[in-house]
């Protein structure tokens, strides 16, 4: 069977799809597939970029309870044997000490030792980057109330998800193993 195929529809028309790999990261990708096809994801405005660094979908946890939850890390630093890299041309899943997050997902813009193997790289971008890049030259403004040492800049413009969904070729995935723990703060 084929791997999954996620589309992300932007507002403007631009599509950015990714072969998700179950191979690298099973749970994060079962989580990513129900916050999906579920439309938790959808009608949200990109909530980060940092030109160079990464753009995230949300670091709120897209602002909805069902997307509220932790994940076990399945990356190299928690001993997963993920061996996709942290760079740009992946999404991977955003994480906090307390566990990795079930739906923020992030585009690296470029290599970071601090971001590979310690946050689970779970897809590949078929196409889209350049709309990923693009969004790095729109107009930004810092977020005030950013945690001591965190860049968080958001567009002056939003940039608006309209939807994401991903076809699995009739491969069934379970619901994602969700970790008991305390919740990040930003998320309240």
């Amino acid at each position: 069977m084929p791997n999954p195929i996620a589309t992300i529809s932007m507002r403007s028309g631009a599509h950015i799809r990714i072969e998700l790999r179950p191979d690298q990261a099973p749970n994060t990708v079962a989580s990513f597939i129900s916050l999906a096809n579920a439309g938790l994801f959808d009608d949200y405005p990109v909530s980060r970029i940092v030109p160079g660094y990464v753009v995230d979908a949300s670091y709120t946890a897209f602002g909805r309870d069902a997307c509220k939850y932790l994940i076990a890390n399945e990356s190299r630093c928690s001993g997963f044997p993920n061996t996709l890299r942290v760079e740009p041309g992946v999404i991977a899943m955003g994480g906090y000490p307390q566990g990795i997050a079930g739906g923020e997902f992030f585009f690296p813009l470029d290599y970071f030792e601090k971001l590979d193997g310690h946050y689970p790289a779970f897809g590949v971008i078929l196409e889209g980057m350049e709309e990923v890049r693009r969004w790095t030259g729109v107009p930004l403004r810092p977020v005030p109330g950013a945690p001591e040492g965190v860049e968080i800049n958001e567009p002056v413009t939003p940039i608006y998800i309209d939807r994401v969904r991903v076809e699995t070729f009739g491969s069934a995935f379970p619901p994602p193993v969700k970790l008991q723990a305390v919740l990040p703060e930003n998320w309240k």
